[in-house]
């Protein structure tokens, strides 16, 4: 005999309330937006507005974007909650100097790790980080080892293509 719709989303609705009970840590995640194509930094900038509407504190820290006149940036860089700090020369393929490419990487980094210190931001975005590692602008054990020591509630979106292994690892979404 079928199973009827009903008893099929009563099996499931139990499921589902079973992961529900077992999720009762509460603390901040950390996403990871990679892989090829468009919509990894969009995606990390619809969950600003999120926060945003929650009244949560943002930063956003890109790495690799030289440029200020962005949609995302002219839309939310003067409202009340966010800090925004464009910190990269441009593409490296652009720039083709990799040592100055690789000091901006590092002047956003000490920028970034002091909102991954503060309790009070809700929400960090490292925009284009990936591409740091990529080039060995930064190394990943040490922002590894920064984003396990910061507030137990604060959220971090790292976005950019070719994340390494140990950051997809260390991530609870990876999209």
């Amino acid at each position: 005999m079928a199973v009827s719709h009903e008893e099929r989303m009563q099996k499931k609705k139990a499921v589902v309330d079973s992961h529900i009970a077992a999720a009762q840590e509460e603390r901040g995640v950390l996403l990871v937006n990679t892989g090829n194509g468009k919509g990894k930094s969009s995606a990390a900038f619809g969950v600003v507005a999120r926060a945003l509407g929650h009244g949560q504190q943002v930063a956003v820290v890109q790495f690799v974007k030289g440029r200020s006149d962005t949609g995302e940036e002219a839309f939310f860089r003067n409202l009340p909650g966010v800090r925004w700090h464009v910190g990269g020369e441009g593409f490296t393929w652009e720039t083709q100097d990799k040592e100055r490419d690789a000091k901006a990487a590092r002047a956003a980094w000490d920028i970034a790790r002091g909102y991954l210190a503060d309790a009070t931001i809700g929400l960090v975005v490292l925009d284009e980080m990936t591409y740091a590692f990529k080039y060995g602008w930064l190394a990943l054990d040490e922002v590894l080892a920064t984003l396990g020591m910061r507030p137990p509630m604060q959220h971090v979106i790292i976005t950019g293509r070719a994340a390494p292994d140990a950051l997809r690892a260390a991530a609870d979404t990876v999209s």
